[in-house]
């Protein structure tokens, strides 16, 4: 009997030596997944109050850097687009770009509308911005190129009636995968209420790389996606896609897991107070 057991007692000592290790990589520690999800750092104010420093303008029709009738200005402390020396707006669609490339962080900025659209201006640009994430550079935007291969998180502001969400997705260049399965449509609404007036909206976007990109209003979730991607029939995206090594044209190597933040210029007067960003640990 005795024998038995000392042979028993090998054989689970066998057992919790073999399992040991693949328990350990099996399961996950709640503390150590938690950790991983929290920031990587403090706020980077991208926005200094006082001027456009670490900013690219870009302008269609117009060189980088060439910032037409101070499209893009700093004003008692708060960073405006306006167009006081436009006589029509002519489709000079403009972005502001800052100087780095991101990957996983939260963008939070303070935006409102102001005034009366610019002369000119598309029905559609009505109290209408955007904050641009995932974008490719400036310096690879056609003079005449609209729009940043990039992803857009839209800003919109209401009409006298009628409802109007803002935080929604446009993809200019780009598709996205929602609900599950890729998603083509260019522009999509979120569930966010609608914001008139003049009053000032926080928006938060996000970004985990090429993983999820999540739209926040006043804290929030108001739309979710994932596996943001280039669109290969896309004429501006076709160029960036070209750029790329061979073996990397296709499939999951059109995944956009990072690049250029904008602020846009639209042709309706839009101000931000704050701009600032988290970064997160991938």
């Amino acid at each position: 009997m005795t024998r038995r057991i000392q042979v028993g007692l090998a054989g689970a000592l066998c057992w919790t030596l073999f399992l040991a290790p693949l328990l350990s990589t099996t399961l996950v520690d709640p503390a150590a997944a938690a950790a991983a999800d929290k920031p990587k750092g403090k706020w980077i104010q991208l926005f200094n109050g006082k001027d456009l420093a670490g900013w690219k303008v870009k302008i269609k029709g117009h060189a980088l850097g060439d910032n037409f009738g101070k499209t893009f200005r700093v004003e008692d402390g708060v960073l405006k687009v306006g167009y006081d020396a436009y006589k029509g707006f002519g489709t000079k669609f403009g972005h502001l770009f800052y100087e780095k490339p991101f990957s996983h962080y939260i963008i939070r900025c303070e935006y409102r509308f102001t005034g009366k659209q610019v002369t000119g201006g598309p029905s559609w640009a009505f109290r209408n911005s955007g904050i641009m994430v995932h974008g490719q550079s400036p310096e690879s935007m056609g003079k005449d190129q609209n729009f940043p291969v990039s992803i857009e998180v839209q800003l919109l502001g209401g009409r006298s009636t009628g409802k109007r969400p803002t935080a929604n997705l446009c993809t200019p260049g780009t598709h996205v995968v929602y609900n599950g399965k890729l998603h083509k449509r260019h522009c999509t609404n979120s569930i966010s209420k609608t914001y008139r007036g003049d009053g000032w909206v926080t928006v938060e976007i996000e970004v985990r790389g090429s993983e999820v990109i999540r739209h926040k209003i006043d804290g929030k979730t108001v739309l979710e996606y994932s596996k943001p991607q280039l669109d290969p029939n896309d004429k501006d995206a076709k160029k960036l896609i070209a750029g790329k090594p061979e073996g990397e044209r296709s499939g999951d190597s059109l995944l956009v897991s990072g690049g250029s933040i904008s602020l846009q210029s639209e042709s309706h007067p839009v101000e931000f107070r704050k701009v600032e960003l988290l970064p997160l640990k991938p």
